[in-house]
């Protein structure tokens, strides 16, 4: 039934400010943008080996009940060193979530929330390494 990741959506207040953070971070601009009025309500970036999309939506078309306080499912993006990602998070503005946390044998986690109040995880994943030397 899940095929595979299709698009993280994260929320901010100021898409453009939002869009902007996430570019330095990812260090490629958004591929797809939607204004209204001029103004940025949403952005979409692809990202890594398979082009994950990753968008941020104005918080204005949040589902309704949504929490403004971080916290609910963590989506983990797979990176080489958590270690240095979350050090990198950290020095952009980012504040810490979860601390690196070893899950077992090629599993590393840790989780940060983005100046706009989402959580963004990053994770050491053996798998996904697996994954990548297939055919």
């Amino acid at each position: 039934m899940l095929r595979g990741l299709s698009t993280v959506s994260f929320y901010a207040q100021d898409v453009d400010a939002a869009r902007r953070w996430y570019a330095e971070l990812l260090g490629v601009d958004a591929y797809f943008a939607r204004d209204m009025q001029g103004t940025p309500v949403y952005v979409e970036f692809r990202i890594g080996d398979h082009e994950h999309e990753l968008g941020i939506i104005d918080s204005r078309f949040a589902p309704a009940g949504r929490s403004e306080q971080p916290g609910g499912a963590i989506v983990y993006w797979h990176v080489d060193d958590v270690r240095a990602a979350i050090a990198r998070l950290l020095e952009l503005g980012a504040t810490a979530f979860e601390d690196v946390t070893a899950r077992g044998p090629g599993f590393v986690t840790a989780a940060v929330v983005d100046p706009f109040g989402n959580v963004l995880g990053v994770m050491e994943n053996a798998h996904y390494l697996e994954m990548l030397r297939r055919p």
